[in-house]
């Protein structure tokens, strides 16, 4: 049975919860757009969730980040960042492109999750300069994108909740 997420903003005025099949925080996302819109140590941690469980108490707001298109545009990200427009609290992101799933933020995450065995470091070429990750002995690093999708390392690691 999926653990059930439960998580608000900062001031309260939402409030959220969905299932997930892959609760544990083990990936840290240093890319520019994580680190500036959801705080914390240069980076940023989704989870994985069910998006068809998702419910949501109050109202909120929708950033859609801008991305670098390699020929010195820019192209709108599909990837709705949900966030609270009162305290600005980054809730969780959905990308139509996978309709079954959100990206709760575990910052906003209230009930209890499992601490994970190792870490996947993502987006390393987009850190920070002053950030220097916590790298443990079995964390895996990767400059852009990891070789595996969340609910694969969960899968991998007997961590996967049916």
């Amino acid at each position: 049975m999926p653990l059930k997420l439960l998580g608000s903003c900062r001031c309260g005025k939402i409030r959220f919860s969905a299932d997930s099949h892959a609760p544990v925080p083990f990936m840290r996302c240093y890319c520019s757009i994580c680190r500036k819109t959801a705080g914390g140590g240069g980076y940023a941690i989704n989870l994985h969730a069910d998006k068809r469980t998702l419910e949501v108490e109050g109202r909120t707001a929708v950033y859609h980040a801008e991305l670098d298109d390699g020929r010195g545009g820019c192209r709108v990200s599909s990837g709705e960042r949900h966030f609270c427009p009162t305290c600005a609290s980054a809730l969780w992101v959905f990308d139509a492109e996978y309709p079954d799933l959100c990206h709760p933020f575990a910052s906003a995450i209230d009930s209890e999750l499992p601490k994970p065995p190792s870490l996947v470091h993502m987006m390393l070429s987009s850190k920070a300069s002053w950030v220097e990750p916590e790298i443990g002995p079995h964390d895996q690093c990767f400059e852009e994108y990891p070789d595996n999708a969340l609910e694969d390392w969960h899968r991998a690691h007997g961590l996967w909740i049916d």
